[in-house]
């Protein structure tokens, strides 16, 4: 899948970021003439943008999400699959977790099948993406024009030619493919738009900031205009320096993935470059590790450490990204020093796809839009989801309500 994941190729959807980032603001900006102000929860807005996004750039298939209309159905498919949220795991849980590996393979398949949510809402999304995984193939077609397929990158593209190659070891029958089809589309919408989320929380929260990143973009608006374009370069949205720390200190402070378990295939020892003391008083410098061995790698852990971050770590500070020391500067991950993407052959495919897309969506909303907290006051949690694992906003106290996140979002002055 490299080739439509590379840098030149991913280019080419800018202009689809831009133009559902623009449906979004207008949509935002039809609620408040009628309202003149709009509380809601800006991560269902946001999931059903990129839903469309990851439709259209990686399937060639509109969802419709936004719109609603009878494919929104997919959309509240992925909604439900986010109101079984945790803060705190019970016991049972924790239990169940830490066995998987002592159950056996045919057992733990079984566990699907329990009639409980949240594996229900996930077998029911799983069924429904099936669906339409089954008319996207039959819309995409099982020969297309050899030009076409010959000039095309995008990510059916490239999944329909392995159905269809001749070689059995890389062939993929058709659940396969919507297997694919069903895992990139729910990494490639719900981890972008839960990031954004809490992007737009933060600005809620520090004002001056948000203040800087308009000022910062309008400027840029007032240059692209003076030029005679209309919408903003890859260029342009690389020199917003404000935007991109704030997209970095988010992705620092709040990772949707908050660790990944890792198997060594050797055994091996592994040096710490900060020594720990342990709760005898022994100073621990490197940890010796098994082949066969479960290692939980851990990105927020890594991500707080003071001694890379600063003492504020604990704090959302974009600035730190303008002067970071040079005795705590590392080289890890695929952006920015962090690991939310992961790192090394394993990371994350579509790490430069999303940080465009969220490049885009800033630049729209930020420019047009005021994000302040909303009417009522909320405290606002990190929690898992269902059994995907992954970091979500909930309102405290209000966790078996699902996902949430309520702003007030008004025009920009």
């Amino acid at each position: 899948m490299n080739p439509a994941f590379s840098a030149a190729h991913l280019r080419t959807f800018l202009p689809l970021f831009q133009r559902i980032a623009g449906k979004l603001s207008d949509k935002w900006k039809g609620e408040l003439m009628a309202t003149g102000e709009l509380n809601t929860l800006l991560n269902r807005w946001l999931s059903r943008a990129t839903l469309d996004i990851i439709g259209e750039a990686a399937f060639d298939y509109d969802y419709n999400a936004l719109d609603g209309g009878e494919r929104s159905a997919i959309s509240k498919g992925y909604e439900d699959i986010f109101q079984d949220v945790e803060y705190l795991p019970g016991k049972a849980t924790v239990l169940f977790r830490a066995s998987w590996d002592y159950i056996p393979m045919p057992l733990l398949k079984l566990i699907r099948f329990i009639p409980v949510n949240p594996w229900t809402r996930i077998r029911n999304l799983n069924n429904l993406f099936r669906e339409y995984g089954r008319q996207i193939i039959r819309e995409q077609g099982p020969n297309p024009e050899p030009e076409k397929q010959g000039a095309s990158k995008d990510i059916m593209s490239i999944l329909i030619k392995a159905n269809a190659s001749e070689d059995p070891k890389t062939r993929l029958d058709d659940e396969e493919l919507v297997a694919e089809m069903f895992t990139l589309t729910l990494a490639g919408h719900e981890t972008t738009s839960s990031t954004l989320t809490f992007l737009f929380w933060e600005l809620s929260k520090h004002p001056e900031y948000q203040a800087r990143m308009r000022e910062e973009i309008r400027a840029l608006r007032a240059r692209v205009t003076a030029r005679g374009g209309n919408d903003f370069t890859i260029e342009d949205l690389d020199s917003l320096t404000l935007t991109m720390n704030a997209i970095k200190e988010t992705l620092r402070l709040h990772p949707i993935i908050v660790g990944l378990p890792r198997v060594a295939e050797k055994d091996d020892i592994i040096p710490l470059s900060h020594p720990i003391t342990s709760t005898s008083g022994e100073i621990i410098t490197e940890i010796p590790i098994c082949r066969g061995q479960v290692v939980h790698v851990s990105f927020a852990g890594y991500q707080r450490l003071p001694e890379v971050w600063g003492e504020d770590v604990h704090t959302w500070n974009p600035d730190r990204f303008l002067n970071i020391e040079p005795g705590k500067q590392t080289n890890v991950g695929m952006f920015a020093n962090l690991m939310s993407f992961a790192a090394g052959v394993r990371a994350c495919i579509g790490w430069r796809f999303s940080l465009i897309e969220m490049q885009a969506f800033i630049a729209e909303l930020v420019e047009n839009f005021q994000f302040d907290p909303p009417a009522e006051k909320v405290e606002i949690q990190r929690a898992l989801a269902g059994v995907i694992f992954a970091m979500f906003p909930v309102v405290k106290g209000k966790a078996d309500e699902g996902g949430a996140m309520p702003l007030k979002i008004s025009l920009a002055q």
